[in-house]
């Protein structure tokens, strides 16, 4: 009787060592490995992982994410971020970062592409 319960407690903590094992920082959000394989993250999601991450790389919270559009190895995110606050708010220094993501949403590149005022608009030229 004894080898019949070590056998089923045995089982028991497996299982809920398996489904209730807290979830790493920012791993909640993501597929698993095997969902990654395929199929590329939502639209939605690429725009939250390149503002979220290019905020962790810059010690700065982005404004907004002004485009985005799918490419052969994942995604591309254009981030306004305020590099400068000034008073007016029209005066602060803006930004706009270019982020790459792989198909997995994780940030493999970033550069600078502008840096303007607030109240500048843009020209059509």
């Amino acid at each position: 009787m004894a080898a019949g319960n070590d056998d089923g407690a045995r089982r028991s903590r497996a299982v809920s060592s398996s489904t209730s094992a807290a979830p790493t920082s920012g791993s909640s959000r993501r597929p698993t490995a095997e969902k990654r394989r395929h199929r590329r993250i939502s639209a939605p999601r690429a725009m939250g992982y390149a503002a979220e991450q290019l905020a962790q790389l810059l010690g700065r919270a982005p404004e907004s994410v002004s485009a985005l559009k799918p490419t052969e190895d994942g995604w591309q995110a254009d981030v306004e971020v305020v590099e400068l606050e000034r008073i007016p708010e029209t005066t602060s220094v803006m930004a706009s970062y270019r982020v790459t993501l792989d198909e997995e949403g994780e940030l493999v590149a970033y550069e600078r592409i502008r840096r303007y005022t607030r109240g500048q608009i843009d020209r059509r030229t």
